[in-house]
This record gives structure tokens, C-alpha cells and sequence, in this order.
């Protein structure tokens, strides 16, 4: 199987180092300047599970050629539309693309440019970054990639993705209820981003100051968009997410409050404003939701305009 994954920063760069290591035939779609630190470098991943340093195929997005038979795709949310372009070239009538973002807005732009055939459904938990170097540091050791047909069917291709994915060093996962999943990762991370970058703040702190009763709050308002949607988080799940907001001493915080805390973009239309729009329209209906979307917003308003000045 001839896998492209796009990008290889620190989640792409994770899963496609590893199928890489167990020997499978892989690419990176990179830009020059991550192409040309590869090739001094090659690909270094630092995990508790084992580290790696591999050489590593790339490809500019000029240079493609050949469709693959799987791309990963892990981008920002806000770089969809430019990665779409850039492994256009790549996808045939027979390519299957297995995003791994948050949310659901980027299932239907990408069934809308390639079809719906095309697209499958995914979603990963990981916690990695890339270091000064370029370096892959995989800080946990959580490192699970479920995937699956989006109407749950177990076809031919998920069973030959599975066996690809079977001898590489993370847990995978072919599910009959991929969207499902994806719509309870969801409701989780729009929760912990709403939450930590409404209090600057992890978890811990939160309920240090007696204010866990607000991220539960936060927590039913995207349970019930999930629910209006026909995806009701499983009992499971809500067991996890009210001991998960309720940790004290947790040191947890989401990805989004790292990307304020340095200035940086975020997935917040994608991740919170997508959520909103889907739920129900009354004013006071989802109010923590409303105001954790509008402070992300401002704050993207104010470093679009510093950015500007």
C-alpha cells in the first residue's frame, strides 16, 4: 500500500514515522523548507514507546505525480483548503483519504472536492509536538488511531488499511462506528478548548477555584448539539469527560490554550464556532458556548490586527 502523508509535523509526522519504521511504503508532502530539514536530519521521533531516527521520503506538492492508495491527512483545520490543493494530484478513483482533524466540517469539504467515496472517517489521540530542531517529541503514551468507513461498513479497504497499520508501533482501530467516536472526541475537545482558554487555565486550576461546575456546563450545551445531531455521547464517554473536568489536581489543559498562550492561530471556527452553528440558534441556550467561541474569536480579532499594525 503506497501512503502519502501529508505533512510531517507532529502528529503526521508521528503515525507516518512509525508505519515508516515497520517498513511500509510511505511519503511526506512537505514544503521546502521541511523537505530540505529532513534531509539533513531524516525523520526523529522521541517517545516513551521507542525513539527513531529514519531516513525520510518526501515529495513536493509540484512533483506529485502517481496517486497513492491512502493519504493521511492531518493538517490545521485552517490549512484544509491549501493542503486539498497541494495532494490533488495524488488522489485517483481508487485513493482512500484518512483525515485525522477534529470536528466535522472537513469530512464535507473534502467529500465535496473529491466525492464522497473518497473520504473516510478518523481521529487520533496523541500528545506530541515538534521541538527547535524538527524533532517529533511524543509527550504521553497515548497513541491510537481509529478509522473506518463513515457508514460502517468493514469493506476490503479498511481491512487492507488495518493489516498495513497492524505491525506499526501505535494502537489502530477499524471501527463500525467511526462517526460516532468522532462526534464524542468532539463534544471532549470543544469542552477542554472552551474551558482552558476561557480560564488560561488546566483542568486542576479550574476546580481549585470552584469552578468545575462551569466546565460541566460547557460540557452538557455540546453534549446536546451532539445528541440534536443523533450522535448522543455514549455513557461511557460522559463518565470519562465529567471525571476528566472534575480531576483536581489535573494538570491537563487543551492544545488551543498552548496556541494562545504563544500567539498563535487557532482551530476555533473549526472546533467551537462549527459546534455552535450546528446546535440550536436560541440566544440563551448555549451560552458557555457562545462566550467561549466569542472570547477565542476576539482574540483572534486582536492578532489579526497586531499581526496587521
Amino acid at each position: 500500500m503506497r501512503i502519502l502523508v501529508v505533512g510531517a509535523g507532529a502528529i503526521g509526522g508521528y503515525f507516518g514515522g512509525r508505519l515508516l519504521e515497520a517498513g511500509q511504503d510511505v511519503t511526506f508532502l512537505v514544503r521546502p523548507r521541511r523537505a530540505e530539514q529532513l534531509a539533513r536530519t531524516g525523520l526523529s521521533i522521541r517517545s516513551p514507546k521507542g525513539d527513531v531516527d529514519l531516513p525520510a521520503p518526501t515529495v513536493l506538492a509540484g512533483d506529485l505525480r502517481q496517486p497513492f492508495d491512502l493519504v493521511l491527512l492531518s493538517c490545521k483545520a485552517f490549512d484544509l483548503a491549501d493542503a486539498m490543493q497541494s495532494f490533488a494530484p495524488a488522489v485517483g478513483p481508487n485513493t482512500a483519504i484518512l483525515p485525522l482533524l477534529n470536528g466535522m466540517r472537513h469530512l464535507e469539504l473534502l467529500q465535496e472536492r473529491f466525492g464522497e467515496r473518497a473520504v473516510l472517517g478518523g481521529w487520533c489521540a496523541i500528545s506530541a509536538t515538534l521541538d527547535s530542531d524538527g524533532r517529533i517529541l511524543h509527550l504521553a503514551d497515548a497513541q491510537s488511531l481509529p478509522f473506518g468507513e463513515r457508514d460502517g461498513s468493514m469493506t476490503e479497504r479498511i481491512q487492507a488499511i488495518a493489516a498495513t497499520f497492524a505491525g506499526a508501533k501505535f494502537e489502530s482501530c477499524a471501527s463500525g462506528a467511526i462517526l460516532q467516536e468522532m462526534w464524542e472526541k468532539w463534544v471532549f475537545i470543544a469542552t477542554a478548548a472552551g474551558i482552558n482558554c476561557l480560564m488560561r487555565s488546566t483542568v486542576g486550576d479550574i476546580v481549585a477555584a470552584g469552578a468545575a461546575d462551569l466546565a460541566i456546563a460547557l460540557l452538557e450545551e455540546c453534549v446536546s448539539i451532539a445528541a440534536q445531531q443523533g450522535f448522543p455521547p455514549s455513557a461511557a464517554a460522559m463518565q470519562r469527560n465529567r471525571a476528566m473536568f472534575t480531576a483536581a489536581g489535573s494538570g491537563f489543559n487543551a492544545s488551543m490554550l498552548r496556541d494562545v498562550e504563544r500567539g498563535a492561530r487557532t482551530e476555533v471556527e473549526h472546533i467551537l464556532g462549527d459546534l455552535l452553528r450546528r446546535g440550536d440558534n436560541q440566544a440563551n441556550v448555549h451560552a458557555m458556548l457562545r462566550i467561549a467561541y466569542a472570547h477565542l474569536t476576539t482574540y483572534e480579532a486582536r492578532r489579526t490586527r497586531m499581526q496587521a499594525a
